[in-house]
């Protein structure tokens, strides 16, 4: 079979799978998100062993070193995604939930529900650990998923999900809740992109050049997740000390993740007391700094470009500019933001509000690290992205946002 005919194959199977589960009940789904957790967890050995295949390649072909961080599993990172199973299943079930109702004047009952969207497929690239969050989601929210990793982590997705199939057996739901697309090439990606009538929404997950082409490719509805270029603002209200502690968790807690800060303002009035302590402890961490003419003045700080202040770095570098006051810096993120999150660090309440107000992206944080724009800090779960669309969805994406909505009417004889 061609690859259009292999994708439309698994995405017919995914879309019988769904009317399963999309009636199944709580304690259905979530004993089924145990038996996947446990089977992770057992599968330990072959996991980590084709998870070691991938690495290898990777580092042979000379992949970038945050890239091979992002696709490396150990036992901690695969109990964490174990964990994310289970804490998926502590979370309240989404289907059937009433959004609203009410009685209209002629008597009719209306109510509005969440259902199901029914086959999501997942376009992602070299993280393992969206292989299990995904399908954990997916199908706590009562959909069946279809996901497409990168050819980099083919070894270690393909471990993952027959893992999780196997443990389905035994569950009452069919294993076809859960599926990897077939095929390495992007001629598979393509035809999953254009399965629409089978597949009801696409969410890609990596790099700006793979977002960009599902959305402009695919004729199945996209729910876009964007690149962080994060901005920390250091405002001259704030208090320094704990801006310093921020700024470096931000940067230099895990860099290869869109929640890591990519850029740091500074207010002019404290530009000659903040400049040097963060220049000094980001570079003793390892950080190279793409200055301003401003940071530009201290040693071993690279002058940056227009492109270093757009850019997602995922790496030990970040872009570095002083402005003026609070509306500097705002019209500083509105030129350069991805529209993921944004931090203020000040203590002025006026300023605070008007950075808030005013900064229109997925989180403004206030006083805290852009780390925190994630799922399972927000206590959602383990994410299946973070949106930086407005439609539907924004920002990270937990159960609610995997599902749709439909509306009962109910009557007893009511005509027009």
């Amino acid at each position: 079979m061609s690859s259009e005919e292999d994708v439309r194959e698994v995405a017919t199977r995914a879309r019988t799978a769904s009317h399963v589960l999309a009636t199944a009940t709580r304690a259905t789904k979530d004993a089924a998100l145990h038996a996947m957790a446990d089977a992770l967890l057992a599968a330990e050995a072959d996991v980590l062993a084709a998870n070691a295949e991938d690495v290898a390649r990777a580092e042979s072909g000379g992949t970038p070193a945050n890239i091979v961080d992002r696709l490396r599993l150990d036992t901690n990172r695969l109990a964490a995604m174990a964990q994310g199973l289970r804490d998926v299943a502590a979370l309240p079930d989404p289907v059937g939930e009433v959004l609203r109702g009410s009685t209209l004047a002629n008597g009719l009952e209306l109510r509005q529900v969440r259902v199901p969207f029914g086959v999501v497929g997942m376009i992602y690239e070299a993280r393992p650990n969206v292989t299990a969050d995904a399908a954990g989601i997916c199908l706590k929210a009562g959909n069946a998923v279809l996901l497409r990793g990168s050819s980099s982590a083919r070894s270690s997705n393909a471990a993952l999900v027959a893992a999780m199939r196997g443990a389905l057996a035994g569950t009452g739901l069919p294993e076809d809740v859960v599926q990897l697309v077939p095929g390495e090439t992007h001629d598979s990606v393509k035809a999953l992109m254009r399965a629409r009538g089978l597949v009801d929404v696409l969410i890609p997950r990596g790099g700006a050049g793979l977002i960009r082409s599902v959305v402009e490719e695919s004729t199945v509805p996209v729910i876009e997740t964007g690149v962080g270029n994060c901005h920390v603002y250091v405002d001259a209200s704030a208090d320094l000390e704990q801006a310093l502690a921020i700024v470096l968790n931000a940067k230099t807690q895990r860099t290869s993740v869109c929640n890591a800060a990519e850029s740091l303002l500074v207010h002019r009035d404290v530009a000659d007391e903040f400049l040097p302590t963060v220049v000094e402890a980001l570079q003793a961490a390892g950080v190279l700094v793409h200055g301003d003419p401003a940071f530009a003045e201290y040693d071993d700080v690279v002058p940056a470009t227009d492109e270093d202040h757009a850019a997602e770095f995922l790496a030990m570098e970040i872009s570095a500019a002083v402005v003026d006051d609070v509306e500097g810096a705002i019209e500083h993120i509105r030129r350069y933001s991805s529209g993921h999150t944004e931090a203020i660090l000040a203590r002025d309440q006026a300023t605070i509000r008007r950075f808030v107000a005013a900064v229109d992206s997925a989180a403004v944080v206030v006083n805290a690290s852009t780390r925190f724009t994630d799922g399972g800090e927000f206590g959602f779960g383990a994410e299946i992205g973070i949106s930086t669309q407005k439609l539907h969805a924004r920002g990270p994406m937990g159960l609610p946002e995997m599902t749709s909505s439909k509306y009962v009417v109910v009557g007893d004889g009511h005509v027009r």
